[in-house]
């Protein structure tokens, strides 16, 4: 796919918007690299009496405190600006002239997806260009270290936590591994799932975009998509939206994209 800056810059994960502490609370947190080994010690043997397997408390310990990771929470900042200069930052204009052209050429598939969920072509095709570039800019962090360091850290603990017990669920059923790879929060896939919803939403391999927007699809319809309704804000399926991101200027762009996609109007602004 495309590899344009503008559209390197649209990739973002979908889950690492969660802000429930100021960044400067944030870093004074303790939980620093020294204490990663005991913890993970600690945890995985609270894993097994839970229920996981060996295959993925072995990917667990084999698993690395993610400086990077921690790097990239403590510094989300493009949240803060207005819709318009997120807009020209995520490079929406190049995202819906590239979302026309799938829209025409991936017509069957996306015929098929909204008979199916009722989510038209639009918003799906916005959140894949927004999150990965349309497949092209997936990540390359080691998935399972970005959530474990994120569940250890002092942050966001509790949401963490879960996800890291459903990656761990996810390895020992094969669907992941402790290679898998994908952004510093942990998300995978063409449309960027965290690991419990891949459990709850997922449709196949995510890595496969036909998947990936099914997925995403069945996210949406599952937080109360309907058919036909409207997705601007202030209708009905705008609330679906919401529940993909927590970010209102990243909801606010995806609605705008989607709809320019859909009618094919002018190039993204407000």
């Amino acid at each position: 796919m495309i590899k344009s800056r503008t559209v390197a810059t649209a990739v973002i994960g979908a889950t690492a918007l969660l802000l429930s502490l100021p960044v400067a609370e944030a870093a004074t947190c303790g939980n620093g690299p020294g204490g990663f080994e005991g913890w993970k010690r600690e945890f995985s043997a609270e894993a097994q009496g839970k229920g996981i397997g060996q295959t993925a408390i072995s990917a667990l310990m084999q698993a690395n405190y993610a400086s990077a990771t921690i790097a990239a929470d403590r510094g989300q900042r493009s949240f803060q600006l207005s819709l318009d200069q997120f807009l020209a930052k995520r490079g929406a204009t190049t995202i819906v002239a590239k979302g026309r052209q799938l829209k025409n050429s991936q017509g069957a598939l996306f015929a098929s997806i909204q008979q199916r969920y009722g989510v038209p072509p639009g918003p799906l095709i916005a959140i894949w260009g927004m999150e990965t570039g349309f497949g092209s800019q997936r990540g390359n962090q080691n998935m399972l270290s970005s959530i474990a360091t994120l569940a250890y850290d002092c942050r966001r603990p509790e949401f963490f936590t879960d996800q890291l017990y459903s990656a761990l669920k996810l390895i020992d059923r094969g669907t992941l591994s402790g290679a898998t790879r994908g952004s510093m929060h942990g998300e995978v896939g063409q449309t960027q799932f965290m690991p419990k919803n891949i459990l709850a939403y997922g449709t196949g391999n995510l890595e496969v975009a036909a998947n990936a927007l099914n997925s995403t699809a069945n996210f949406l319809k599952a937080h109360g998509w309907r058919a036909g309704a409207g997705y601007q804000p202030g209708e009905a399926n705008f609330a679906a939206i919401e529940a993909w991101n927590a970010a209102g200027v990243y909801q606010k762009a995806i609605a705008l994209m989607g709809r320019q996609i859909d009618e094919g109007g002018a190039a993204a602004s407000r």
